[in-house]
């Protein structure tokens, strides 16, 4: 199954104990949720990779009798356009110094991640990733020139073990599954999520 386009990348703030979301002051929204989409001006790429780890070979009688593989340790690198700057340094694990400065903690945040793609049999596909760190390992500043010179967002995100998905790292939906239900993954995925009366997409208020 193909995979077309980039439809929705969504986060939230979990507790790194319980993996449960946070919502309000402490997380990125009311609810909790927070959909990187056109308040943000949208997510340009998700290179989703390390969803298998390394492999090793038996043999037996002189011949490759099977392939073992080791833990999976999948890694996303995130390109936005322009997502809110508080937003992100609460992603990143940033305190803020309540004026208008950000220092880095002494650990990082625990994030969740849902990815949204598309598929060229209909439907969405969606990787989520119940706990995660990110780093900002850059800023590559350039001057203007006849063009202005912008800097997308960029984030690495790790992903760590996740109890809602019996200790595995990761998982995969379909949305035309006949047994798929939204608010089931967006639970499981975002520690324990249910909708509020808001839109969900959070403003980070």
């Amino acid at each position: 199954m193909a995979l077309v386009g980039l439809n929705m990348v969504s986060f939230a703030l979990i507790d790194p104990i319980t993996q449960q979301i946070l919502k309000g002051e402490d997380g990125l929204s009311t609810d909790g949720l927070y959909k990187v989409d056109t308040k943000d001006m949208g997510s340009k790429t998700a290179n989703i990779t390390g969803l298998v780890g390394s492999s090793a070979k038996k043999y037996g009688n002189n011949v490759a009798q099977m392939v073992t593989y080791g833990a999976a340790a999948p890694q996303i690198a995130w390109d936005g356009l322009n997502l809110d700057f508080d937003t992100k340094q609460k992603i990143k694990g940033f305190v803020p110094d309540n004026k208008g400065g950000w220092t880095p903690a002494d650990e990082p945040a625990h994030i969740a991640v849902l990815i949204e793609s598309g598929s060229l049999s209909g439907g969405s596909v969606y990787f989520g990733f119940g706990n995660c760190t990110a780093v900002e390992s850059e800023a590559n500043i350039q001057t203007n020139d006849d063009n202005k010179q912008i800097i997308d967002d960029t984030l690495t995100i790790s992903a760590l073990d996740t109890i809602a998905f019996g200790h595995k790292p990761f998982k995969i939906y379909y949305s035309k599954d006949t047994s798929f239900d939204e608010a089931a993954m967006l639970k499981d995925v975002m520690g324990g999520y249910v909708a509020g009366t808001g839109t969900g997409t959070g403003t980070g208020n």
